[in-house]
C-alpha cells in the first residue's frame, strides 16, 4: 500500500494490520523520540504540499498518552492536527474516512491518512462543545439527535466499517469477551494494577447471568447493532457544526451503548434532566421511552465488557509507570456490571 496521498485513494483499501507499527517498545516512549518527530513532520509537509497547503510555524506535539498523541500544524490554511494511534487503535483514520463518506454533514473527510501507521491529518474546526460552554440541556438533546442520525446511516453499513477495523462488538460476542477478561484478569500477578482477585472474581461470575439476559434482550431489541462513538462527551464534539471526532474508542456494539457516556456526564450536571435528553435520542429512533428504558438498562451491563476491551488495548503498549497511572481503569470498567 502506497503511504499518504489523498482520502479518497483508501477507500476500498483492504483492511490494515492492526500492528503495523513495532510492538517492542511502549507507545508513549516511540511517539516522543526525535526520530518519530521528524518522520510524522516529513509525512506532514508532504501531505500538506501535495494538496498546496503550506507549513508556516513550528509544529507542537501538546500531548501524549499511552493511546494517542498529536501534533499542531500552523498552515496558511489554518491549524492542522495530525494524530497518531496506539494499535490498538490505529483503525481510526480508516473509520474516520469511512463515517465520512457515508455522513458528510456529521464528520469531516481527513486530508490524508496512512493507514498502515494509524496517522492522520485533520482540519481545526474551533472550540469543541465543551470549551465554548457547559452544555445545557438543548445542546444535549442536538449531540444526541445527531448521534442517533449518524448511528442510523452506519446500521446499514457494518462489513464495510469492520472492514475499516471497528471492533466488532455486538451482543453475541459480549458473554465470550466476558468470560475471557474474567480468566485472563484472574490470572495478572496479584500486583498487577488489574488483577482480579478470587473474591471478586467469584462476584464476577454471580453476575454472569444478568448478562445473559442482557444479551438476550439486546439480541432482540427494536434497536439494531451499528456504530457508537465510545466516548461521546462534549470534547469531542464541535460546538459550532455539532460535527463529530475522536473515533479511535468506536466499536460496533448496539445503539444504546453509545449513551453510557452521555447518562454519566449529565448525572454531574444536575441542571440538565436526562430523561429530558434520552427524550430527544428516542424520538430519533422513534423508539418508546419504556422501551428505551429497559434497552438503556441492557446496554448498561454490555457496554462495561465493551469499554474494558478499549483499556485493555490501548494499555497494552503502555509503560510500568502509564499501567499504575491508567490500570485501574480496566478493572473500573469491568465491575461497572456488578452495579445494581
Amino acid at each position: 500500500m502506497r503511504r499518504g496521498g489523498p482520502v479518497s485513494d483508501y477507500r476500498t483499501q483492504a483492511r490494515p494490520c492492526p500492528y503495523a507499527e513495532a510492538m517492542g517498545r511502549p507507545f508513549s516512549e516511540r511517539v516522543a523520540h526525535d526520530d518519530w518527530r521528524h518522520s510524522a513532520e516529513r509525512w506532514t509537509h508532504a501531505e500538506l504540499a501535495r494538496q498546496g497547503i503550506t507549513v508556516t510555524g513550528r509544529v507542537e506535539q501538546p500531548r501524549i498518552r499511552p493511546w494517542s498523541t498529536q501534533l499542531t500544524v500552523p498552515t496558511d490554511a489554518g491549524r492542522i492536527w495530525f494524530k497518531a494511534n496506539c494499535a490498538s487503535m490505529s483503525f481510526e483514520p480508516a473509520l474516520q474516512v469511512e463515517l465520512a463518506r457515508l455522513a458528510p454533514e456529521d464528520v469531516d473527510e481527513p486530508f490524508a491518512v496512512d493507514l498502515e501507521r494509524g496517522w492522520m491529518l485533520t482540519l481545526d474546526r474551533g472550540a469543541t462543545l465543551g470549551d465554548a460552554s457547559e452544555p445545557d440541556a438543548h445542546d444535549w438533546r442536538r449531540v444526541l439527535r445527531g448521534a442517533a442520525a449518524l448511528q442510523r446511516v452506519a446500521a446499514d453499513h457494518g462489513p464495510t466499517l469492520i472492514a475499516a477495523g471497528l471492533p466488532d462488538c455486538r451482543p453475541a460476542t459480549v458473554v465470550g469477551r466476558f468470560d475471557r477478561f474474567v480468566d485472563v484478569l484472574s490470572s495478572l500477578p496479584a500486583e498487577h494494577p488489574a488483577h482480579v482477585p478470587d473474591d471478586l472474581r467469584a462476584q464476577l461470575v454471580d453476575a454472569r447471568p444478568r448478562l445473559v439476559d442482557a444479551v438476550d434482550l439486546l439480541t432482540e431489541s427494536s434497536l439494531p447493532t451499528t456504530w457508537q462513538h465510545g466516548d461521546l462527551h462534549p470534547w469531542n464534539v464541535f460546538a459550532d457544526t455539532g460535527r463529530f471526532f475522536d473515533f479511535g474508542d468506536g466499536q460496533w456494539a448496539h445503539a444504546a451503548e453509545l449513551l453510557s457516556v452521555p447518562e454519566a456526564w449529565i448525572s454531574r450536571q444536575p441542571a440538565v434532566s436526562w430523561p429530558d435528553v434520552l427524550e430527544a435520542y428516542g424520538e430519533a429512533w422513534d423508539v418508546s421511552p419504556d422501551d428505551l428504558a429497559a434497552q438503556l438498562r441492557a446496554a448498561s451491563l454490555t457496554q462495561p465488557v465493551n469499554r474494558t476491551l478499549v483499556w485493555w488495548g490501548c494499555l497494552q503498549e503502555a509503560t510500568a509507570a502509564e499501567w499504575t497511572q491508567w490500570g485501574d481503569g480496566v478493572l473500573h470498567h469491568l465491575t461497572r456490571v456488578l452495579e445494581p
